[in-house]
Formats: C-alpha cells, sequence, structure tokens
C-alpha cells in the first residue's frame, strides 16, 4: 500500500530533523512527503530542504499564515496547502506532527492493520513523552483513541469523513464520523511515537476557551460537555480549566457557531458518547 505524508510546520528547527530522520528509515518509506512551513522565523525550511537534496519523496511547500498559534484552524489549515499538493494516487494518507521521533516499523505496522481488514479506517499509536529522563505515555486521552499528532487514513475512509476540519476538535469529529460511516478505528499500543514537544505547550488562555466551543460545535450538548471537560481537566492535572471549557462552550452556544457536523450526525455522536459512559460506569 502506497502511503503520503502531510507535516505542518512552524518554528521546528530544533525537533524537524528528528521527525524526517526516523521517517526516512522506515522499513517501509513512504511514497511522498510534504512538510509544509508555515511562516516559520528559524532555520525549518533550510533543514527541510537539505532532507529534499537527499531523499527525492521529500518536497517543502510555503505557506504564510497569522502567527497566532490556535489549535485546530492554523495546523489543518497548513495540512490542506499540503495535501493539495498531492496525487491522488494513495492508499493512505497521514498528518503527521514535526516534533515525533516514530520507531522504525511504525508505517510497516500500520499497513499491515491496514490490509487486514478492508473496514479498517484510521490507525494509529501512541504518543510518549520525556519525563525524567525518561519516555513515559503522554495520557492525554482513551486507548481507543488516535492522537492528532499522527493520523493514518485509509483514502476511501478519509474521503468519506470530508477530510480533516479546520477547527479544533477535528481529531475527534474525524473519528466520531469514522464511526458514523462505520469504519474501525484500530490503535495499536506496541507502536511508540516519541512526542518531543508536550501538548497544548504553547495555548494561550484564548486557545483553552477554544476547547469548550470544540465541544459544543462537535454537537455534544451541556451533559456531556461537561463530563467530558472535568475528566479532561483532571487528565491535564489542570482542575480550573473546567471553567475556561465551560465558558467557551457556552460563548460558542450564545453565539450559535455552526457545528462541524450535520444534526444527524450531532445525534449519533451524542448517543455514542452516552453509551462510552455506560460501558466505563458499569
Amino acid at each position: 500500500m502506497k502511503y503520503y505524508i502531510v507535516i505542518p510546520s512552524h518554528n521546528e528547527e530544533k525537533f524537524i530533523s528528528l521527525t524526517l530522520k526516523s521517517l526516512v528509515e522506515q522499513t517501509v518509506l513512504p511514497n511522498k512527503i510534504v512538510v509544509v512551513d508555515d511562516n516559520s522565523t528559524d532555520n525549518t525550511a533550510e533543514i527541510i530542504l537539505e532532507f529534499a537534496k537527499k531523499h527525492s519523496f521529500i518536497s517543502l511547500v510555503n505557506k504564510t499564515s497569522d502567527a497566532i498559534h490556535l489549535p485546530g484552524s492554523k495546523v489543518i489549515q497548513a495540512f490542506q496547502t499540503g495535501y493539495e499538493t498531492l496525487d491522488d494516487n494513495y492508499d493512505i494518507i497521514v498528518k503527521a506532527d514535526a516534533d515525533l521521533i516514530f520507531p522504525s516499523n511504525y508505517f510497516e505496522t500500520i499497513i499491515k492493520h491496514f490490509q487486514s481488514d478492508a473496514s479498517i479506517g484510521m490507525v494509529g499509536g501512541f504518543a510518549y513523552i520525556e519525563k525524567n529522563g525518561e519516555f513515559i505515555l503522554e495520557n492525554l486521552t482513551d486507548k481507543d483513541h488516535i492522537r492528532g499528532a499522527f493520523k493514518a487514513y485509509r483514502k476511501e475512509c478519509f474521503k468519506q469523513i470530508g477530510g480533516l476540519k479546520p477547527a479544533m476538535g477535528w481529531d475527534t469529529v474525524d473519528e466520531l464520523l469514522c464511526k458514523f460511516y462505520y469504519w474501525k478505528v484500530i490503535t495499536d499500543a506496541t507502536l511508540k511515537v516519541k512526542h518531543l514537544k508536550p501538548t497544548g505547550a504553547n495555548y494561550n488562555k484564548t486557545a483553552r476557551y477554544k476547547q469548550g466551543e470544540a465541544f459544543y460545535s462537535l454537537g455534544y450538548g451541556f451533559f456531556i460537555t461537561m463530563i467530558a471537560s472535568v475528566k479532561l481537566a483532571i487528565m491535564k492535572r489542570k482542575p480550573l480549566l473546567f471553567l475556561d471549557y465551560i465558558k467557551g462552550f457556552f460563548k460558542a452556544k450564545s453565539t450559535k457557531k455552526p457545528l462541524l457536523v450535520t444534526q444527524e450526525q450531532a445525534k449519533f455522536i451524542r448517543k455514542y458518547r452516552i453509551q462510552k459512559m455506560k460501558e466505563k460506569i458499569f
């Protein structure tokens, strides 16, 4: 199976070489890697070009956007810029961050999963961050969720869900829409990806409100948003984030922010989320 990778990047000179090195050392090489340099002010572009000189399947795309780092919209707009440069001759499309180190067998294993079952729509491993000199699981999500830092989609699934939404919550709505369309989402605990920059390290107060807005735009409703906000605040070990999330939810509701899903899909999502809660409780 042929796989293409799109990597949005912004001021990643510290990490991008490590990411690209881990990709060119894969046991099954990618057919194409497009790195989108989104208005970097450091040496990110130069580092990418050095790799491109040595590896013909790597290319650089330049993009100029707002310097403000809000989760979701900026990174997915950069992804889309890179994706639009690709042809349609792929089986798997991958969105990856520019601060990762993949194990050498990562994509060989990903491909094997896709080949094992035609109904598998997404596959991914788990993120590990460095703490006290060792890499430990970055435990921010459930074990059946694929982190936004590394998403691999079967082409048919990717197109059916409408690609990636340029908004916070994109890496949740994609999986929920997969399930809506009866695709399977597979996580593999043997695939340990080193995440060199902890999630949300550069997010500001406005970005934290965006999480609550995302819960609204996913069609969660207040009850599910409240539960999800408590859980996420606890997992991040910052209880007061709960208030930011709730404020964000009501801000989106008061302004009638458009949903990322249809009413039918929102109804499915609420039912699915409540069912998952019941399974954990009982």
